[in-house]
């Protein structure tokens, strides 16, 4: 059995980090409740979608928490149909739980945007780095590296419990950016870009 090792990044914060090592025959569904379980301030009770992309980042299909298929199938008869170039690209959405991890993986540097709850959207973003045999006695999901942690909402909420108002956050952004400096090793981060060597693979 081979594993799939994953980095995945979120665009607002530029040292979060979290490597991800999944079986190749489990599902988006377990892939996603690793996720969740890594990164602090994810709710398992919102909703989420994969959407696997091409190298330019552009979504081709999407794979939904839940079955939404009966849902689509409602939109695309209510509408005229669409003869654009994307829309004959995209493919219909699928469910983490029937979508297995290597049906998936075209590229060997396959990349997918993760979104996370669609109120309050946050947008992961995860390309594949290597796959290797699976070890002994390592029950796979696992994360096997994390740096960071996404903003939580209470860090924006005075004791007052007001919000505070846009100059002040920006102070606040502006102060932790001179002196909050972050450091941690570059070769935490090599390879999480389509130019990396293919014989890590």
């Amino acid at each position: 059995m081979y594993v799939y090792k994953f980095r995945l990044l979120f665009d607002d914060v530029d040292d979060f980090v979290r490597d991800f090592e999944i079986l190749s025959k489990q599902s988006f569904k377990d892939f996603h409740q690793c996720i969740v379980k890594n990164i602090k301030g994810l709710n398992p009770n919102e909703l989420a979608s994969f959407h696997i992309c091409d190298r330019k980042w552009n979504k081709k299909q999407e794979i939904t928490l839940i079955d939404m298929s009966d849902d689509m199938n409602q939109i695309d008869n209510s509408e005229d149909s669409d003869d654009s170039e994307d829309t004959k690209l995209k493919k219909p959405s699928i469910s983490m739980d029937d979508a297995v991890i290597s049906d998936f993986m075209d590229d060997p540097h396959q990349r997918i945007i993760y979104e996370h709850d669609f109120l309050h959207l946050k947008t992961f973003y995860i390309e594949l780095l290597k796959s290797f045999k699976a070890l002994p006695n390592i029950k796979y999901p696992i994360c096997s590296y994390s740096l960071g942690e996404i903003p939580q909402k209470e860090a924006l909420i005075t004791h007052d419990n007001d919000i505070l108002d846009e100059d002040s956050l920006l102070d606040i952004m502006d102060e932790n950016d001179e002196d909050n400096e972050v450091y941690y090793d570059e070769s935490e981060l090599d390879g999480f870009n389509s130019d990396f060597d293919t014989n890590n693979l």
